[in-house]
């Protein structure tokens, strides 16, 4: 049983492994196809048509064709060289990770908040049923999910400045140095009510918790005075808590660019307009291949996760 159990783990890290693999490749030659074909290049716009998009090519050892460039790009990612930012002349990996660290609080941060908010809900909901205790508080978390991140930003920075002139604002370009607590925290607290996930939580988790308090073993619990919760928990809880964060990894990460650009947090997000801005095609690739890789990683933790709790389920 036991090498079984090994057998199927490694069939499922090497899958696994292989599909993140195949995603980063496609994802990676989506997006410089679309770099290739969108209007603009770097070159000319740096040398202000000073020479022939040829020349300068030539000059820098810049394939013309568009696969010769994405093979190159490919076999320098492979070598761990992202490249240098066209913008800044910085290599873009240590640009990344300059700002990657602000993005992490943030994104972090808000799906702490909006477990924080949810969970309890679905609970309540789930052990309680339509109450006029859970009915109000269901409804409150699909209103709030529903509000547009942008507007709650704008709202947020309405409020706590004009009403109450607590928090600065303006992030400066070193980072979240410096910053009080309560300014720290009102882009993470915008982020985690306004990424439209609370309702989703909500609804996945009543919905799994529901199905696993009406399992026979759960009635048979509950019939002997055994805890409902401690025999629920593995199945009703943990494997559906990681199964939704990893599936909105991606809304809260697209959530993370709008409440950067809206608090000027310094973070990927914010980066990665500036760099669509500027046509800095190495900093956009370098930051796809970065955001997917994260995304990627929570679908593996998940799976994990997954595993851990059922292993004979795991490999489906």
């Amino acid at each position: 049983m036991r090498f079984s159990s090994v057998r199927t783990a490694a069939f499922v890290l090497g899958r696994e492994l292989a599909i993140t693999a195949l995603l980063l490749a496609g994802v990676s030659l989506v997006v410089f196809a679309i770099l290739f074909l969108a209007p603009g290049d770097p070159f000319s716009l740096l040398l202000e048509g000073q020479m022939g998009d040829d020349a300068v090519r030539e000059a820098l050892g810049v394939p013309t064709a568009w696969y010769a460039q994405y093979l190159s790009w490919v076999s320098n990612i492979l070598r761990g060289n992202f490249g240098t930012s066209v913008h800044t002349g910085l290599p873009v990996l240590s640009e990344i990770i300059r700002v990657g660290i602000n993005t992490l609080y943030l994104t972090l941060g808000a799906l702490l908040i909006t477990l924080v908010i949810a969970i309890p809900i679905a609970l309540l909901s789930a052990r309680m049923g339509n109450t006029s205790l859970t009915l109000p508080l269901t409804i409150a978390a699909y209103v709030i999910s529903a509000l547009p991140v942008f507007w709650l930003g704008y709202i947020a920075i309405y409020i706590s400045t004009h009403r109450f002139g607590a928090f600065p604002i303006v992030v400066g370009s070193s980072g979240t140095q410096g910053l009080n607590m309560t300014a720290f925290l009102l882009p993470i607290v915008v982020l985690g009510v306004g990424n439209g996930t609370i309702s989703e939580v909500v609804r996945y988790l009543r919905e799994e918790m529901g199905r696993v308090f009406a399992e026979e073993y759960i009635r048979t619990a509950k019939a002997k005075g055994g805890s409902v919760w401690r025999h629920s928990v593995r199945e009703g809880f943990i494997v559906p808590i990681t199964q939704i964060i990893a599936t909105k990894i991606p809304f809260v990460l697209g959530g993370a660019v709008v409440v950067e650009q809206v608090f000027n947090w310094p973070g990927m997000g914010r980066m990665a307009w500036q760099a669509a801005q500027t046509r800095d095609y190495p900093l956009i690739m370098g930051i796809t291949i970065i955001a997917a890789v994260i995304v990627r990683m929570g679908s593996l933790l998940q799976r994990v996760v997954h595993f851990m709790v059922n292993p004979a389920a795991a490999g489906d």
